[in-house]
């Protein structure tokens, strides 16, 4: 766990499978977790099973986007279908300054289509959609995509993943990667500007085929590198 002082994160999303399960591993960490949904009620439903896993955790259920208003770290974890309407929706709650850490996958799914298939997005990726769709001074990286939904809610299941990080600036990815660090077990790769979030994203997809394929919750780790350091 992290000596340092923890900052409320919201987690637009965090019904949702990816969204939950970081929900409660930070929260294990002792951050404040601000659970976002369209549907009030289900973001209180999301809060009471948030407890039953982490009792003494810190979770308040929001709307979307009062859960953005009440934390400068943002976590987008939606279905590519509702992508574009959240971040319509969060624009006057995402004011400048704000960290959105994009989580999204444009899987075939999204179109009935297969999960093991990404959709061809404008944009290069729903991360840049994300930074083109969100104001002015609002701080996009993409991260997440290829951690396992199933381990993070686990919490006796040990990590031992990297985090695939991209960004165009170099203190923004730094600051995402110092709050995913808190999670045990994960460990931050810069992996270059965020066109480069076209290729991390993609990887889902892959990930989905392979730990289908091996009934698995495989993610990756790659081999070679010094301990990162993100200061």
């Amino acid at each position: 766990m992290s000596s340092e002082a923890a900052d409320p994160v919201a987690i637009i999303g965090a019904s949702g499978a990816l969204g939950f399960g970081l929900a409660v591993r930070l929260a294990r960490t002792g951050v404040p977790v601000m659970i976002g949904s369209r549907d009030p009620d289900r973001a209180a439903e999301a809060v009471q099973r948030a407890l039953a896993v982490v009792p003494d955790g810190s979770f308040t259920a929001c709307e979307n986007a009062d859960a953005a208003r009440a934390a400068d770290t943002i976590v987008l974890s939606v279905p590519f279908r509702n992508h574009s309407e959240t971040l319509t929706n969060l624009k006057g709650a995402l004011a400048p300054g704000k960290l959105l850490i994009d989580a999204t996958v444009p899987l075939a799914a999204a179109v009935s289509g297969k999960a093991t298939r990404v959709l061809g997005v404008w944009q290069g990726s729903a991360a840049q959609q994300a930074a083109e769709m969100s104001p002015d001074g609002v701080r996009v990286v993409s991260a997440l995509h290829t951690v396992s939904a199933a381990s993070l809610t686990d919490l006796e299941h040990p990590l031992e993943q990297d985090v695939l990080v991209c960004g165009d600036s170099r203190e923004d990815k730094s600051a995402a990667a110092r709050m995913i660090g808190r999670i045990e077990g994960l460990r931050c790769i810069d992996c270059g500007r965020l066109e480069m979030s076209r290729i991390t994203e993609s990887l889902t997809a892959l990930l989905i085929g392979i730990n289908s394929r091996y009934k698995a919750h495989a993610g990756i780790r790659l081999t070679g590198l010094p301990d990162p350091s993100w200061e």
